[in-house]
């Protein structure tokens, strides 16, 4: 059981000095040469190559600036759960569903767009990016150019934001999935185009 128990310590240092050094921006050089441990040591302690001795825990805490404690301790979970507030502009809702720093710079959102958002603007608006939506339920009218789409439930777009657009509804309110770049997140939610 006593095995067991040092492999759980071990794996847990282990992930613990990964997790620490890299939020520190830290390399193994950095660790080794503060801790006075060899990088090769380090290297395989990491890697988990090399058993943890009693005499590195308080040299690894000091060079991480953390106590011994710390460098024990469990990693903390991060709460997966998404949280953000609706926003509403133009008559759509914007229900966040990625948190901050999303993969490839995009920012996914479920949109609800109002029954009442018919009427397209004289000018189509044009910007930066690229826009994906997926509808869910209703059916969305979508302006490219001069060409006129109904997007019905289980329908996708994407088209580049370069191209004059503008998205509405045909008989009812429209519910979808939309991911957009950081400058069709900007457009959509903070301009006062209609």
């Amino acid at each position: 059981m006593q095995a067991k128990d040092d492999d759980g310590v071990d794996a847990r240092v282990r992930r613990r000095l990964r997790e620490l050094r890299t939020q520190r921006g830290m390399t193994l050089d950095d660790v080794a040469s503060r801790s006075s441990i060899d990088v090769s040591t380090l290297s395989r302690l990491e890697s988990g190559k090399r058993r943890l001795a009693l005499d590195h825990l308080p040299r690894l805490a000091r060079a991480l600036s953390v106590s011994t404690d710390e460098l024990l301790r469990e990693p903390e979970v991060d709460d997966p759960r998404v949280r953000g507030t609706a926003h509403t502009s133009h008559l759509i809702t914007f229900w966040p569903l990625t948190g901050q720093g999303p993969a490839g710079g995009l920012h996914a959102y479920k949109i609800r767009i109002s029954a009442r958002r018919r009427t397209p603007p004289e000018q189509l608006p044009v910007h930066e990016g690229h826009d994906w939506m997926y509808v869910l339920s209703g059916r969305m009218r979508l302006l490219l150019g001069d060409r006129d789409f109904t997007i019905k439930p289980g329908e996708a777009v994407e088209f580049s934001t370069w191209t004059p657009h503008w998205f509405g509804t045909v008989d009812g309110p429209v519910e979808a999935l939309a991911l957009f770049g950081l400058h069709g997140e900007r457009v959509h939610l903070h301009t006062d185009h209609k």
